[in-house]
């Protein structure tokens, strides 16, 4: 199934939902891309995409991806440097974890949205909302054929 069949209009809503949700509290910026199959190694192909997203020009080098290669099954969620010296070390794997278990129940538009607000959560500790915070990143979904 393509990425784009599997995430229908209503979950892609859910998705966007939980990013805004999770940037609420915080200046730190969340994309979630979704390829149809994963170029390469998953972490590799999640750097390009981080990359061509430009999400490293995020102020405080804050942005979030959760990148997902729906027919390879493969999953990588990548922090900014900014981020990445704040939390801790096996931060990232723990939110990996809890996603693909929804996943593996079919819940790939909720695994999604609960590993954002995780996120979220972190990154709300770390860079709180600012008064003067602008949304640096778009918030909706990127697909492979929009890179």
């Amino acid at each position: 199934m393509k990425a784009k069949e599997l995430f229908t209009k209503e979950l892609q809503k859910q998705v966007v939902a939980a990013i805004e949700t999770a940037e609420l509290n915080t200046s730190g910026e969340v994309r979630v891309h979704l390829d149809d199959k994963c170029k390469g190694d998953v972490l590799d192909r999640a750097a390009y995409v981080f990359e061509k997203l430009e999400m490293q020009k995020t102020e405080q080098r804050n942005g979030v991806l959760f990148y997902l290669a729906v027919q390879d099954k493969k999953f990588a969620i990548l922090g900014d440097a900014g981020i990445n010296q704040k939390v801790p070390e096996n931060f990232w794997e723990e939110i990996k974890s809890e996603v693909i278990e929804n996943f593996k129940k079919g819940d790939f538009a909720e695994g999604l949205s609960s590993g954002i607000i995780k996120a979220g959560e972190q990154l709300k500790a770390h860079f709180p909302y600012q008064e003067d915070d602008v949304n640096e990143l778009d918030n909706e979904i990127s697909f492979d054929d929009e890179l």
